[in-house]
């Protein structure tokens, strides 16, 4: 009987275990045979992704995000989802912030969080629906650090582009496209869709090359391995404090490229970031 009884407890608690990693959809990248009609149109804000569960902030990874508690505490005991943002091309900071798990408070005062998704679980309302609902709620809410992303509407393809290059030179990393009428969908989905000036891509570390001229003794590229196993370099984009403090062997980097060779190389690839796995 005690067996089964603590089988019984197992089972119940065996979701949590299983679903500690949070719903949520993920973006695939725009085509030009998107009819762009169907599509609410917003910023793409170059934050860290944030999942606010109704009673915790976490990434999309499920892991605890440490911000202080007047941060949290009046957020509505309802799922959005959004991206801690402060301005733009402002990455690093951002990051550096967020991931300490004691929070700096001076550092978090310059923290938004920038909210474009609201799933209604019970009520699988569309995306048009779910914007008004999160507009409705974080209006109500009226806190400075909590905004509401605006959703745009556009005619065609050539409007969406002048759109795209407008934001790009205010500093924005791109736009986002969210289906009109889709419902929440769970995993990578063509109901949200990205948008940028060039396309990115995440690839490993395996080798720290040394510079020459001007960068002797500090690092000059960076050796590395796409998913598919092709290896290549990266030597520009990197800052000089990025090059006297090179990644190790192992961790990922997030370049941007034009296109790929005939060899399948990705084309003027060029250092962004570097990824933190956690987030």
């Amino acid at each position: 009987m005690f067996q089964i009884k603590c089988l019984a407890v197992w089972l119940c608690l065996l979701p949590l275990f299983l679903f500690a990693q949070p719903n949520v959809q993920l973006a695939n990248v725009f085509s030009e045979d998107v009819h762009v009609k169907e599509y609410l149109i917003s910023e793409k804000y170059d934050g860290i992704r944030a999942i606010w569960t109704g009673e915790k902030l976490v990434t999309r990874q499920g892991n605890p995000i440490f911000a202080p508690k007047w941060f949290t505490d009046k957020l509505p005991r309802v799922w959005l989802d959004g991206e801690l943002w402060s301005t733009h091309n402002d990455f690093s900071f951002i990051m550096s912030t967020v991931r300490k798990q004691t929070p700096v408070d001076s550092e978090w005062r310059k923290i938004y969080y920038m909210v474009f998704d609201a799933p209604d679980r019970e009520r699988n309302m569309t995306f048009e629906e779910r914007y008004k609902r999160y507009t409705r709620l974080l209006t109500i809410l009226d806190l400075p650090h909590v905004r509401p992303v605006e959703q745009f509407s556009v005619r065609n393809n050539e409007a969406l582009h002048s759109m795209l290059a407008a934001y790009v030179n205010k500093g924005a990393e791109g736009l986002m496209l969210h289906r009109k009428l889709a419902r929440f969908e769970r995993g990578r989905t063509d109901n949200l869709l990205k948008l940028k000036p060039h396309m990115e891509a995440d690839a490993q570390v395996i080798e720290i090359l040394n510079g020459s001229g001007k960068y002797d003794g500090m690092m000059g590229s960076v050796l590395v391995e796409m998913p598919s196993g092709i290896r290549f370099k990266i030597g520009s984009g990197f800052s000089d404090e990025e090059r006297n403090s090179p990644p190790n062997i192992g961790d990922h980097v997030i370049y941007k490229y034009h296109g790929y060779t005939e060899r399948g190389i990705p084309r003027f690839a060029s250092f962004l970031r570097f990824r933190d796995t956690r987030y």
